[in-house]
């Protein structure tokens, strides 16, 4: 598969299907990971040969990923691509039908998303220094994070002007480009304001070529931060606090759903602030408030464990 190909499919996946360029890239990688498996049975010189796959060598792609232990969560993702991939190759007449539609999704075990408690999360926004300046920016990164439920890749996009202190709230780029507002409270407006006015600058300072940035979050060396980065800076500080163990970066974000619910918002809210496409997305922060609910209630209730201790 050549790299026009991968261009012109990433090119279809953000243009005609309006994916986010990461999840484009994603699919693109997973394209070529099919190209390599029929390079290996059929030889490199077939390794294009879109025309002559059929259902049956999809089934021993996925037989394939299966001997390779691949989870059913990534082999699912690979169908899906490939179902993408030949969509696209039937609109550009590389192939004459779509084989991989006719294979079925594993089916998923169901997986709630992960959180932290309340406590947790408070220990965790404590965690950085904020008297020193990239503390002070890694305290409004947690606090921003936490207050709106944003994505990582979404968080890095921010601008200065995207911001709007007075009324606490900012515009967010989401995926597929759609543009939303979300909300901050006084927590994160405080350590915004301060990361704005103090630690900002001296960051923009730092820049070699003196150039302004409009990007909100900065490096040490005043340059823009990307998703990669912002995943290990949460990570050190979930481990500095100590909070729950296995729990990754992007739980803050599951957190903010979680405790919304708990508060009494409605999904449709939560579903606006979170940038789903889908409600049913969202409908799986009921799940988790319900499975805490029978936590509690294993936990607490007297007669919960089948007891029939009394009251004297």
């Amino acid at each position: 598969m050549s790299a026009a190909y991968v261009d012109a499919f990433m090119a279809y996946m953000t243009d005609a299907r309006g994916v986010s360029a990461n999840t484009a890239e994603a699919y693109a990688h997973d394209a070529v990971q099919f190209m390599d498996f029929l390079a290996a049975i059929w030889g490199e010189q077939r390794s294009a040969d879109f025309a002559s796959v059929d259902y049956g060598v999809i089934r021993e792609y996925v037989a394939h990923l299966h001997q390779q232990k691949y989870q059913k969560r990534s082999i699912a993702r690979k169908l899906t691509a490939l179902r993408s991939f030949f969509k696209f190759l039937v609109a550009e007449e590389l192939a004459g039908a779509n084989p991989a539609a006719l294979a079925r999704l594993p089916k998923l075990d169901h997986v709630l998303p992960e959180f932290l408690y309340p406590q947790e999360v408070a220990a965790l926004l404590a965690a950085p220094d904020a008297d020193t300046t990239l503390g002070c920016r890694d305290r409004a990164i947690l606090e921003l994070f936490y207050a709106t439920g944003v994505r990582r890749s979404e968080l890095v996009a921010i601008t200065v002007g995207d911001i709007d202190l007075q009324q606490r709230q900012m515009r967010v780029l989401g995926k597929g480009d759609k543009q939303r507002e979300v909300l901050f409270g006084e927590p994160a407006a405080q350590a915004l304001q301060e990361y704005l006015e103090r630690a900002r600058p001296q960051l923009l300072r730092n820049r070699s070529d003196g150039k302004q940035e409009d990007i909100c979050f900065l490096s040490k060396s005043g340059r823009a931060l990307d998703a990669s980065y912002i995943y290990k800076l949460v990570h050190k500080y979930i481990l500095e606090a100590g909070v729950s163990t296995g729990i990754s970066p992007h739980a803050l974000r599951h957190s903010f759903a979680t405790h919304m619910l708990d508060g009494g918002a409605d999904l449709r809210t939560i579903q606006e602030l979170l940038g789903h496409v889908s409600l049913r997305s969202t409908e799986v922060y009921t799940h988790v408030t319900t499975k805490r609910m029978k936590d509690v209630y294993a936990q607490t209730h007297p007669l919960a464990k089948g007891g029939s201790e009394q009251d004297e």
